[in-house]
């Protein structure tokens, strides 16, 4: 039984629609400038369409980028406005995550403009120092190279926050990051900061399965959000580009988008979204598909917490929960598992706490003279009362 995460979809592109205006270089930051009130905007429509993920306005609020449009000193402001609206949405809503977006520096899909690891870790690290901790987790976004990943990295771990690491892919050849580095590369980097999943973003979704078919072997949380360009225009790769220079597709309606989605699921993917030019709509949908049976069913308690069965060779993915107690000072105590995909919201419930969380699970109360954990868990499968097919799981 394993838990799908459905993050949101584009965040940028779908406020630079809704905004109107002719795009900028700064993307979805001048949106944000203009007209702040759409930021919380979209994530409350996201939030609506089923995601459980909102993902911050801050990809390009980075001080190189900024500093093109002297406005560095609006660097906190934005960066405050961004998270205010990705949690107030996530409280109004009842339920979620607040994933804090870090994107690349100068341009994104330039690997060759960016910076070596040790400078892009001293840049990176203001924006990670703003983030604070105002959000559940740090989402590293379309990096295109080895050592744009590092550099993220570096900056982001052990800062208090999980990360996730998101690659983008060379949209002729998943196989390789857009800097022609084999995707394979990123094993010694993901081993050496262990990132709590890894995942395909801003790609073709045709490039996506080749990438992941990859780093699913890596023994991570693994997924992918993909975008509806064409491809990335050659006008796009200059000089502060503006958006404008990338064409929307017109074959990926919300029903074609799932259908990929849908593959990624069905070969493990336990984290799946959209990027850019993919809207509350697809997101709708890929929530309706993943409702509808196709992802595995698991048992959801109204706290919050999974109760989830271990596939094989993936114990980094989904912990089986209530049959892995582990005896400390003579009291085995049962770990109850947040519903988050890269499981570092385990906790462990000691007896006193056990019957409480299982109640929940049961929605009556359980007798508590059954002590053994496989007694408890027969009991819980017994009488629990499943989400209908439910694979989204609302954090």
């Amino acid at each position: 039984m394993t838990a799908i995460t459905l993050l949101d979809g584009s965040i940028g592109q779908e406020l630079v629609k809704r905004a109107g205006a002719r795009p900028t270089p700064l993307w979805s930051t001048q949106v944000m400038i203009d007209h702040p009130e759409l930021v919380r905007t979209v994530h409350d429509a996201y939030f609506a369409a089923g995601a459980t993920v909102a993902t911050t306005n801050t990809y390009a609020v980075l001080r190189d980028r900024l500093r093109r449009a002297g406005m560095e000193e609006q660097l906190q402001t934005l960066t405050d406005t961004a998270l205010v609206s990705a949690r107030a949405a996530r409280d109004a809503h009842g339920s979620g995550r607040v994933a804090a977006s870090l994107g690349p520096l100068f341009a994104s899909y330039r690997p060759d403009i960016c910076p070596p690891p040790d400078e892009a870790a001293r840049i990176y690290a203001e924006p990670v120092r703003l983030i604070g901790d105002r959000a559940d987790l740090v989402l590293i976004e379309t990096m295109s190279s080895v050592d744009q990943c590092e550099g993220a990295l570096r900056a982001a771990t052990g800062q208090g926050l999980p990360v996730w690491l998101a690659v983008t892919v060379d949209d002729d050849d998943g196989t390789r990051l857009r800097s022609g580095e084999p995707v394979g590369d990123l094993a010694p980097l993901v081993e050496r900061f262990g990132p709590q999943a890894l995942l395909v973003n801003c790609s073709r979704p045709e490039a996506v399965t080749a990438a992941l078919d990859i780093i699913q072997g890596f023994g991570l949380p693994f997924g992918a959000y993909a975008n509806g360009f064409t491809h990335i225009a050659e006008g796009y790769l200059e000089d502060a580009p503006t958006v404008d220079a990338l064409k929307a597709r017109t074959d990926l309606d919300p029903a074609a988008y799932a259908d990929f989605a849908m593959d990624w699921v069905d070969r493990g993917a336990t984290i799946v979204g959209g990027c850019c030019e993919v809207g509350p709509d697809h997101i709708a949908e890929l929530a309706r598909r993943l409702r509808g049976g196709r992802a595995r069913p698991g048992l959801v308690g109204p706290a919050g917490y999974r109760l989830a069965s271990h596939v094989p060779g993936t114990a980094l993915r989904i912990v089986e929960a209530l049959k892995h107690g582990v005896v400390r000072g003579g009291v085995n105590p049962v770990i109850g598992v947040e519903a988050d995909a890269d499981n570092r919201g385990r906790r462990e419930f000691r007896h006193a706490e056990i019957y409480q969380v299982l109640a929940q699970f049961m929605k009556r109360r359980v007798v508590p003279d059954h002590r053994d954990t496989l007694q408890l868990v027969g009991k819980l499968a017994d009488h629990a009362q499943p989400v209908a097919r439910v694979g989204v799981v609302q954090a």
